[in-house]
C-alpha cells in the first residue's frame, strides 16, 4: 500500500487588504510537518482536513483561494474565531 504524504497550508485573511484568506506557507511531507511546528509554536490553531489541504496545497503562494472553497475556509475562521472567543485572542504581530 502506498500512502500519501502529509499536505499542510498555512492562510492568512486581512480583510482590510484582500477579499479573501490568501495563501502564506504551503509543503508535503517534512516541509508540511514544520509548518505544522511553527504554527504549535505560535500558538494558531490548527485545522486537519487532508482533502482542502491537498486543494490549498495546488495554489500558488500568495494567492487568494478562489470562491469554490470560500464555504469550507469561513467554517475554519469561525472555528478560530471560537477558540479566540473561549481562550482569548492570540498574538496575531507574531504571526505578520
Amino acid at each position: 500500500m502506498k500512502f500519501k504524504k502529509k499536505h499542510a497550508v498555512a492562510l492568512r485573511y486581512d480583510p482590510e487588504h484582500n477579499n479573501a484568506p490568501v495563501v502564506v506557507a504551503k509543503g508535503k511531507g517534512l516541509v508540511a510537518e514544520k509548518i505544522i511546528e511553527k504554527a504549535k509554536e505560535s500558538n494558531v490553531p490548527i485545522y486537519h482536513d487532508e482533502g482542502l489541504a491537498e486543494s490549498l496545497y495546488a495554489l500558488k503562494l500568495d494567492n487568494e483561494i478562489p470562491p469554490h472553497l470560500y464555504g469550507i475556509v469561513a467554517e475554519i475562521l469561525a472555528f478560530v474565531i471560537d477558540l479566540d472567543q473561549k481562550y482569548g485572542e492570540r498574538q496575531y504581530e507574531k504571526l505578520k
